[in-house]
């Protein structure tokens, strides 16, 4: 089973594809994608969009998992960022991939057993499950992998 993994955002969009095999999880490919604030939002859309639908038609993920919006302080930000993930899901229902969506604290406890971990442990449980040399960067891409291990552990929980 291939995942795609994605930590929405506007300006750094962060993805990262796992396979399961035999109950083992591997990298298969991770990035961010950016886009520059001088763009008007429909042309940083049009890229993730662009971007992303390229992915999925290179790897063909089985299912993608996208990280809930946490925002308690920007409203802007939060609305943006949203039209962000409103083109990832739309791409998910395109491409027929199974969606989960997990909040921030589910993913902190599903890779640390804590739902207050900090940036660093959750990069740490990244490199360590996926058997990495160093954890992945930007943190985006590092969050993208942990949506996805997320999705791997719901999906042999509640899936099979």
């Amino acid at each position: 089973m291939l995942i795609l993994g994605i930590d929405p955002g506007i300006g750094r969009m962060g993805w990262g594809i796992i396979t399961i095999e035999n109950s083992k999880l591997k990298i298969v490919n991770s990035g961010c994608i950016e886009t520059s604030s001088k763009l008007p939002v429909p042309e940083r859309l049009l890229k993730i969009h662009k971007t992303l639908k390229e992915l999925i038609e290179e790897h063909k993920p089985d299912a993608l998992a996208v990280e809930e919006l946490f925002f308690n302080t920007n409203a802007k930000t939060a609305f943006v960022v949203g039209q962000a993930r409103g083109v990832v899901l739309l791409l998910g229902a395109q491409f027929n991939l199974k969606i989960g969506i997990y909040t921030p604290l589910q993913v902190k406890m599903a890779l640390t057993g804590y739902g207050r971990a900090e940036k660093t442990q959750m990069g740490k449980m990244v490199k360590t499950l996926l058997n990495l040399k160093e954890v992945p960067k930007p943190d985006d891409t590092a969050d993208a992998l942990a949506v996805a291990l997320t999705h791997a552990f719901s999906y042999k929980k509640h899936f099979k």
